[in-house]
């Protein structure tokens, strides 16, 4: 349902997950916004190319820091919160249905672990020297 509904506005899934990171945190940094996704940063570079593209982000230099880029919703993607969270809300209603809140906290609680897991594993072979 939500795959289907951004496709219909010509959007790529994945944009989905930057989106949810932007409305939460706006203006932030390509690199945070690479960790906020979990994705490595030239593929967030790659998804916020095609986000600009189709007018749901600004990008600006950073004035305390040049390398830095920050990245904005316009104001177009800003109503889009509207839109698309009522239907992730629907879809988390379905895919829960029938499972205790017990159980669905310890699912997650799992899930989270595992991915906290594997990003502290990225960053420690990130960290690692390259021979």
């Amino acid at each position: 349902m939500l795959n289907a509904r951004l496709a219909r506005e010509g959007f790529s899934s994945g944009f989905w997950y930057f989106l949810r990171a932007l409305w939460t945190e706006d203006g932030v940094t390509q690199k945070r916004l690479a960790q906020l996704t979990n994705v490595t940063e030239p593929t967030a570079v790659t998804v916020l190319s095609a986000m600009d593209r189709l007018g749901l982000i600004k990008r600006v230099r950073n004035a305390d820091d040049r390398r830095k880029i920050n990245v904005s919703l316009t104001p177009r993607a800003r109503a889009l919160e509207h839109e698309l969270i009522p239907i992730a809300i629907g879809i988390n209603r379905v895919a829960a249905a029938g499972v205790s809140e017990a159980d669905l906290a310890t699912c997650l609680a799992v899930l989270q672990k595992v991915a906290d897991n594997l990003a502290a594993e990225a960053r420690r072979l990130s960290a690692e020297p390259s021979e």
